[in-house]
């Protein structure tokens, strides 16, 4: 006899429930900007013991002025240093990725930051869960300039925030 195990592409997706933490150092101190808000869609495959086996198209969105720190001031500057009144949005859009069978999952997409698409690698890590929903964590470190962004700076110019950044991402998609 022959078993066959049923694979299915499946479109899950989270608005408004991600964790997303941008941090960074500056010449006062580290700081943190945070949000939930956002909408990713993804479609997984799934094999029919209920395993991840392939990611075929993703999208994120983050708006902008979602992001928050501690201090409105510092909030302020980064809006505008990421030019937030024309581009809403950070973005990123799949267009390749490989799924291990231990949940890691390498994407090639593009990044837009500020306006400025680049071509960016994500690493990643998914499972999914007993409810059925996948749960996808990871980090980037991130280079402002490479996006074309200025680090921001506060105080006329004595304070100024580093180049590079890094971004932690937990995300929780349902079908």
């Amino acid at each position: 006899m022959f078993a066959v195990a049923a694979i299915a592409q499946v479109k899950y997706s989270a608005k408004d429930n991600l964790k997303i933490l941008v941090s960074g150092t500056s010449t006062l101190h580290d700081w943190t900007m945070a949000t939930a808000k956002g909408d990713c869609n993804a479609t997984f495959t799934v094999n029919g013991a209920g395993q991840l086996t392939d990611l075929t198209a993703m999208h994120l969105s983050i708006p902008v002025e979602s992001l928050k720190s501690e201090k409105t001031a510092m909030d302020k500057n980064a809006y505008k240093a990421l030019k937030a009144s024309k581009f809403s949005a950070i973005t990123y859009t799949l267009s390749s990725a490989t799924v291990t069978a231990d949940g890691k999952v390498k994407c090639q997409g593009s990044l837009s930051i500020a306006g400025n698409a680049v071509p960016t690698e994500l690493l990643a890590t998914a499972k999914v869960n007993a409810d059925k929903s996948i749960s996808i964590s990871g980090s980037k470190k991130i280079s402002m300039k490479a996006y074309k962004v200025d680090p921001p700076t506060f105080m006329m110019g004595t304070i100024k925030t580093g180049n590079d950044i890094t971004v932690n991402f937990d995300l929780v998609l349902r079908k």
